[in-house]
């Protein structure tokens, strides 16, 4: 077997490599790996890079502008488009209005127990000042009514959408025209529990435009902690 004839220190040059009859047929590429590695490093720098984009790209669409680094919840794409001009809303308002509380609650009668005591609890329990029919509203108000005189002392509205409030809202009458202004108004968070946005759609076509949050994707827990963060200032 051929011995290199370099110093301790390697080759002085390439010429004096390629005369080397242990080395010169690895400085061509032959028998070993300095052609294979310098064929394999752009390629693992390349896939490198790939995935680090990947994971950059998804980073930035898992977390909003108004999350904190630290925060425990991710983020859908969808969800992150539907709230950004909630979000844009909240920030005008508090600076023109910053005594309005941060939220308000919609819901059916029959959730006041449930979902709804659920949801509202939560939401204070992070911070999150709500206004809550069961306690900043009479008995018999129609939901119209709740929802306008919500949204005047709050800074966004949410609507918890159940099948108690699918089967309430046919009989509220809710003019398209008012619910178009809300929605507009970039004012209203629909909050989907126990039911879906088709069957939401097939009452009322103008909320199921708005996506909003469901409790088939994110537990009430994350929705509560989701709805605290983009109502923070």
């Amino acid at each position: 077997m051929a011995r290199c004839t370099a110093p301790v220190r390697g080759h002085s040059s390439a010429a004096a490599q390629a005369a080397c009859p242990a080395c010169r047929y690895k400085s061509r590429g032959y028998g070993g790996y300095s052609s294979y590695s310098s064929y394999s490093t752009p390629y693992s720098s390349h896939g490198g890079s790939y995935s680090s984009n990947v994971g950059s790209a998804n980073s930035s669409s898992k977390r909003p502008r108004w999350s904190s680094s630290g925060s425990s919840v991710s983020y859908t794409s969808s969800q992150i488009q539907s709230l950004t001009p909630i979000r844009e809303t909240i920030e005008v308002k508090a600076v023109a209005q910053p005594e309005l509380r941060d939220a308000f609650l919609c819901h059916a009668w029959d959730d006041r127990k449930a979902s709804a005591k659920e949801l509202h609890d939560l939401l204070e329990a992070k911070g999150v000042k709500v206004w809550f029919s069961e306690k900043d509203l009479g008995l018999g108000v129609p939901m119209m009514r709740a929802i306008d005189k919500g949204l005047a002392n709050s800074r966004v509205g949410l609507v918890l959408v159940t099948p108690a409030m699918l089967a309430r809202l046919p009989k509220e009458s809710v003019a398209d025209k008012e619910l178009s202004a809300l929605l507009a108004g970039n004012q209203l968070v629909p909050i989907v529990h126990n039911t879906t946005y088709e069957e939401l759609r097939n009452v009322s076509p103008l909320l199921a435009s708005r996506s909003g949050l469901d409790s088939s994707e994110d537990s009430m827990e994350d929705i509560a902690t989701k709805i605290a963060e983009l109502v923070s200032i």
